[in-house]
């Protein structure tokens, strides 16, 4: 696979303006408040140091460099992605709201979450979770190519991950291998969790637009992407070229030059007449020619290519042991928030401060749930697990019960962070180091005590709320009335979450 570099962007990467977001509405009633991980994304100005401990360098890119990082408050390590601003000029900081932006917005297994932000006199810092495994880039080269049964495993995983992209106004348009991470090292069975990064060329766009900038990797950009007029289909076609190059570990598209790659990306013929091919499956080929196809509009979605047979019967991934999905589908019945105030420290605990270990035995339960792998939970993939265990008609009220208190977006939906609120053990999440941790997180002065003002700077909504939703907020654990949050008092709110 040593002709597949890949690494080459042909264009800057400029944020597409053809969407504009409707600003959200004004909160006037704590009960409206709507809090998830994305809300504690925020940019910090205080000193990087203060709070992480660089430990090694991982990797380089155009940009700026990547490092594992210790947040010295949990020893939790991240990586933490370091741009340099005198990159401005070539567009870094564009790339890097960009990337924050949309992160931000964005809650699936299989794409990477981002923590916190930091900007200094001199750099910008991504601070985000830490995945092991290297890029699936470089486990391609060294495999040289993958059995049908991996290379579902990971298409169903990135198109997942896509599909819910896409469901979300949101067109990734740098899609390689180099922008998929495996989580840990890949075991004995082959089995792997890859999640998605670099959202930096990423873009909102409307139902009717059209995207106009050229940008991308030669080997994997579209052909429509080329003319400046194109749409999310741009990705399903980086997703049939990976496809392609996970099965046979070589590109349909190949040049000695990025000009006679885009020479043969823009006439669209590429052949299975490889060697390589010859024991693939006619399944897997027909799903990469109705993935790569020149016209837009016979091109599946990539919703589409998901549920194609082929994903549907060859991914080999591994569901969780029936005894852990079974405890969450417990925890989600019994699951019950009360004051919003509690749910928010619990959301911050559960996307932060959750050891990866006990995440993944969590992910694993969802994904065995998540039948359609859409990354979230319908009421149909929740009755079908509850049906296995319950008669229909307490599965159905189960059903019900859960969608009205773990929803909390009214989405219609359980997606993945409402999904571990709701399912987590909180017995084991409540240690006295998490606590303390959360607490100290809130507490931005070190004053002992978290104010009205602190709980807002945390609480990142991205929505006008009024002065009396965050004094109201303070007085669901304020117990001596000094409009402040005690340690003892954050404590007893957080022991009464105990499911009833």
């Amino acid at each position: 696979m040593g002709c597949v570099s890949g690494r080459r962007i042909i264009s800057p990467l400029v944020k597409d303006k053809s969407f504009h977001t409707v600003p959200s509405p004004a909160v006037a009633r704590v009960e409206d408040l709507r809090i998830n991980s994305g809300s504690f994304v925020q940019l910090l100005k205080k000193p990087f140091s203060d709070c992480y401990q660089m430990l090694r360098e991982l990797g380089s890119g155009q940009y700026g460099k990547v490092y594992l990082a210790e947040n010295q408050l949990t020893g939790e390590r991240r990586a933490v992605k370091v741009i340099s601003k005198k990159a401005e000029t070539l567009g870094g900081k564009s790339k890097f709201i960009s990337e924050v932006e949309i992160l931000a917005r964005l809650n699936h297994p299989n794409i990477i979450s981002i923590y916190e932000m930091f900007e200094d006199e001199k750099k910008y810092y991504i601070v985000s979770e830490l995945c092991t495994g290297g890029e699936l880039f470089d486990f391609i080269t060294q495999q040289g190519h993958l059995s049908e049964d991996m290379a579902a495993e990971i298409m169903r995983q990135l198109l997942s991950a896509v599909s819910y992209c896409h469901e979300n106004h949101i067109v990734h348009r740098d899609l390689k291998p180099e922008n998929l991470l495996l989580d840990s090292p890949v075991v004995a069975d082959h089995s792997c969790t890859i999640k998605l990064i670099d959202f930096g060329t990423s873009c909102l766009y409307g139902d009717h637009s059209s995207l106009k900038q050229r940008l991308g990797t030669a080997y994997y950009i579209a052909p429509e992407v080329l003319e400046m007029n194109y749409n999310e289909k741009c990705d399903v076609w980086s997703c049939g070229v990976i496809m392609f190059i996970l099965l046979s570990g070589f590109p349909p598209f190949t040049g000695k030059t990025d000009e006679e790659i885009l020479r043969k990306v823009k006439l669209g013929k590429f052949s299975f007449a490889h060697e390589g091919w010859r024991n693939i499956s006619n399944e897997a080929k027909s799903l990469i020619r109705r993935m790569l196809v020149m016209n837009t509009q016979q091109r599946l979605s990539a919703a589409e290519c998901l549920s194609d047979l082929w994903v549907v019967k060859r991914a080999t991934y591994r569901a969780a042991a029936s005894e852990q999905v079974l405890l969450s589908l417990n925890q989600l019945k019994t699951f019950r928030a009360e004051q919003k105030l509690r749910e928010a420290f619990l959301t911050f605990m559960t996307s932060r401060l959750m050891t990866k270990e006990y995440e993944k035995e969590l992910t694993d339960a969802f994904r065995a749930l998540d039948s359609n792998g859409d990354g979230r939970l319908s009421r149909e993939e929740l009755l079908a697990g509850y049906k296995l265990h319950l008669p229909l008609e307490e599965a159905e009220k189960a059903v019900d019960s859960v969608l009205a208190r773990v929803d909390v977006d009214r989405s219609g939906f359980i997606d993945y962070s409402e999904f571990v609120l709701a399912s987590a053990d909180y017995q084991l999440l409540m240690s006295q180091s998490n606590l303390e941790a959360a607490f100290s997180m809130f507490d931005k002065d070190g004053s002992g005590k978290i104010s009205s003002e602190e709980l807002k700077a945390m609480l990142d909504t991205h929505s006008e709320v009024s002065e009396e939703v965050w004094t109201a907020l303070v007085r669901q654990a304020d117990e001596n009335g000094d409009g402040e949050i005690e340690f003892k008092e954050f404590c007893r709110l957080m022991e009464a979450v105990e499911p009833v």
